[in-house]
């Protein structure tokens, strides 16, 4: 009877854990010591994201087999598409979202009436809601599929990690949350197309390095040798 291979945590699904366990300490104490009820608001979550990601990395190692994941299934690549779905319908559901705003800011315009005087359904609130929703949520995971998916089929190789690309797709989606939250709350920098607070871009910018190293990595163990797109 064969032995049962040992299964042991990768570098990846470690380093994922830890990050997510003390970024979610990091943002239990911002909610707690945050003199800005937004900020609070957001800190929570984010935690709440950041414990999300530490059950979904320990549900993925609990899940998966002791060995690698196989980079070719009978001599054809092993794409990894799920984050690319993924971003494609959050891509259809930000639009949609995206669209709905615009067409209520415009109705505005002409019957003033339609901002219910409250404070997050005014005008001024609800115009970079509908911009950074079609620009940032619906453009940006489009392109992030997009990129995905081609940087995969040029390279004819499959995105490094099981983690990583996960990441980058849904912590860019809880971006999104946090950034439109603020804007209805009132919690901006006041600057056009760059609206989100400090916070919120310090965490896109982590998201942001995460993607570059998963898209360079794919290049870096491509099949294909000279890589070329019409």
């Amino acid at each position: 009877m064969a032995q049962a291979k040992a299964k042991y945590m990768t570098l990846e699904e470690g380093g994922f854990a830890a990050l997510f366990l003390l970024s979610a300490f990091a943002f239990v104490i911002l909610a707690g010591k945050a003199t800005d009820p937004v900020m609070s608001f957001h800190a929570v979550i984010l935690t709440i994201g950041a414990a999300l990601g530490l059950f979904l990395t320990l549900k993925n190692y609990f899940g998966r087999d002791a060995g690698p994941v196989p980079q070719e299934i009978d001599g054809k690549p092993n794409y990894n598409l799920g984050p690319v779905k993924f971003a494609t319908a959050a891509a259809m559901f930000w639009g949609i979202a995206g669209f709905l705003v615009g067409v209520i800011i415009a109705s505005q315009l002409a019957w003033p009436a339609l901002n219910f005087d409250l404070p997050w359904t005014n005008f001024s609130r609800l115009r970079p809601l509908h911009t950074s929703a079609v620009i940032f949520a619906f453009g940006g995971n489009v392109l992030l599929g997009t990129s995905f998916y081609v940087v995969q089929r040029t390279s004819r190789a499959r995105l490094p990690g099981r983690i990583a690309p996960w990441v980058v797709i849904l912590g860019y989606n809880l971006f999104i949350v946090v950034a439109g939250t603020g804007y209805l709350l009132g919690a901006t920098q006041g600057r056009e197309y760059a609206e989100p607070e400090w916070y919120a871009d310090l965490y896109l910018t982590v998201i942001w390095v995460i993607y570059l190293l998963t898209f360079l990595g794919t290049l870096w163990k491509r099949k294909e040798p000279h890589i070329y797109v019409a």
